[in-house]
């Protein structure tokens, strides 16, 4: 995400999150996001429909309805029709991103970002979660998980600004630095 599309989404973001707390709990109001942002990232054609200059804004507030009105609250697909009004939607996608760490942040959650070699397993994950919680003192840790092939094995976590490189290519490179090589 740009600069110019973090100010652009942020203060929407922040209207999305003040309009949609007053009117439901949190929890639904992540669930809608995330809803949203699932949509999104599995649907290329409604990204690149959404994000098309030719379709009139009334043409994709159609499609909003269609594709969301079983899945998220009104006050959520009324503000997407404000989005499509102001000839925002382009930047739904950045909108929700950014809603999503502000209301995980108002949740007391804390998200952790994940790359490791392999798929992590279910118990893999759990585990990791609790070591996190204890690390951190978050109440909840929410994990965004993803492979990264060129670690050879092991892992990485971002958590906040605080990074923990648990992989044998970081291990790699921590033992030539202390040896004076420089490692590919």
């Amino acid at each position: 995400m740009t600069s110019r599309n973090i100010k652009l989404a942020l203060p929407y973001a922040e209207a999305l999150l003040d309009i949609t707390t007053k009117e439901g709990s949190l929890d639904k109001v992540i669930n809608d996001l995330t809803s949203l942002s699932t949509t999104l990232s599995d649907s290329s054609d409604l990204k690149k429909a959404l994000a098309n200059p030719t379709l009139s804004s009334v043409t994709k507030k159609e499609i909003i309805k269609s594709v969301f009105k079983d899945t998220v609250s009104n006050t959520m697909i009324k503000f997407l029709m404000v989005l499509a009004d102001r000839g925002r939607i382009a930047y739904l996608a950045d909108v929700i991103e950014i809603a999503l760490e502000l209301a995980y942040k108002k949740a007391s959650i804390q998200i952790a970002y994940v790359s490791s070699s392999l798929e992590l397993t279910s118990s893999q994950e759990e585990a990791l979660i609790e070591r996190l919680q204890k690390m951190t003192g978050a109440s909840q840790i929410k994990l965004k998980l993803s492979v990264d092939n060129s670690l050879l094995g092991g892992f990485i976590v971002q958590v906040g600004s605080k990074i923990i490189d648990n992989s044998v290519k970081g291990q790699l490179r921590q033992l030539s630095a202390y040896l004076g090589a420089s490692v590919v």
